[in-house]
């Protein structure tokens, strides 16, 4: 009987051992994960879970008895701590051995850190932590505009903290989506009664709040860093597979040993819509990759291009986006950017390669048609929604 093993129990993870099961693999299933906690989705942590707009059960992927059920020895508050490609086995935290034939990585990635006392937001005790923290109120102080920044900052302003942001770039979001819509996000916020430090370096974090690069202090209650995240290649790098900014795979999710495959955040894969590989660290990559990467590793042919996907709740925006704004050279808004309610495309030699629609909904089907066109458009048609 063939042994498949996942490492990584989230939603990537989870994912891809369901797939298994439905794809008719009728061999042994294992899912390991460092976590107690069964696998969950990220999302909800950072938007209605840490805001109590939804109950702890529906952050599960599957519930408690479905890997009982569908035979999948799911083994939680493990870490894979070796790797050996040669015998084909993962030696694990408690000191055992597991076989395999097939492996999926599936580790995901960690917060960056900074010295000093402060939160971060990655799992669902961080999440519960910070939400019985913002329930009583006082001064918070985010380092990042990033996603992870906005979002628990409207969940703080939405408990009735004073929040105060510090990012060094010029807008919010200014890498992921460039100082255009950086400045919508900007905007919203302050309205929302944050204060937003921009252009200002953290150099300090320390037990009374941060000092500033100018040398100015800000004092806060609780300091709450999210300034991206990196991958959890340690498995895989010490094992001698291929490693850039995440674990090399090709368009089917095969790593440089074509027994071991990756998925989610932790792998850098080639996308065959963009012809270049690409990281990405967003729901959607785990929903869709880790059912790829089940069907890849039972030698189904896979070409993983999904056009990469995210959502957003922050105030009174709801947002989707989708694409990749690399090498943009021009900004189209079709509606109304005052309203909230409009759609922003992302233009490259005049073809669109991202959008994201700002409480306008059902367009997300069109949005990602007209990037994997590549076909030109008409600015002016394009803003009017003639296309």
């Amino acid at each position: 009987m063939a042994t498949f093993v996942i490492v990584g129990a989230g939603l990537a993870g989870a994912k891809a051992a369901q797939t298994l099961r439905e794809e008719g693999f009728d061999g042994e299933i294992v899912l390991i994960g460092a976590e107690t906690e069964r696998p969950y989705e990220r999302p909800p942590l950072s938007k209605g879970y840490l805001q109590g707009k939804s109950e702890r059960e529906k952050i599960f992927v599957h519930a408690t008895g479905w890997y009982a059920e569908h035979d999948i020895d799911l083994r939680l508050g493990l870490r894979a701590t070796r790797l050996d490609l040669g015998s084909r086995t993962v030696r694990l935290s408690d000191g055992s051995r597991q076989p395999y034939q097939k492996l999926l990585i599936a580790t995901g990635s960690s917060p960056r850190r900074l010295p000093g006392p402060a939160r971060y937001l990655r799992t669902v005790q961080d999440s519960e932590a910070l939400k019985e923290r913002f329930a009583r109120g006082g001064r918070v102080l985010v380092v990042g505009a990033g996603w992870i920044g906005l979002e628990t900052t409207a969940a703080a302003r939405a408990a009735g903290c004073q929040v105060t942001i510090v990012e060094p770039e010029p807008t919010p979001l200014h890498r992921v989506l460039g100082p255009e819509l950086g400045e919508v996000f900007a905007n919203v916020h302050r309205r929302n009664g944050v204060d937003l430090r921009l252009g200002t370096p953290v150099a300090e974090i320390t037990q009374t709040g941060v000092r500033l690069s100018s040398g100015e202090r800000l004092e806060a209650d609780l300091v709450l860093v999210g300034i991206g995240a990196t991958p959890d290649t340690g498995l895989a790098v010490d094992a001698g597979l291929d490693v850039a900014d995440g674990i090399l795979t090709d368009a089917a999710l095969r790593t440089s040993d074509p027994d071991v495959y990756a998925a989610g955040d932790v792998a850098e894969s080639f996308n065959p819509l963009y012809g270049r590989r690409l990281r990405v660290e967003h729901w959607a990559n785990a929903l869709n990759g880790g059912p790829a990467a089940a069907r890849s590793m039972l030698g189904q042919d896979v070409a993983y291009d999904r056009v990469p996907y995210f959502f957003s709740d922050q105030f009174e925006i709801g947002m989707e986006f989708s694409g990749d704004i690399q090498g943009y050279d021009e900004v189209v808004f079709r509606g109304d950017v005052g309203e909230l309610e409009f759609i922003a495309y992302w233009l490259r030699d005049g073809r669109v390669v991202a959008g994201m629609n700002v409480n306008v909904w059902d367009v997300v089907g069109d949005i990602q048609d007209l990037i994997r066109s590549g076909v030109k458009v008409d600015s002016q048609e394009l803003s009017s929604g003639h296309r």
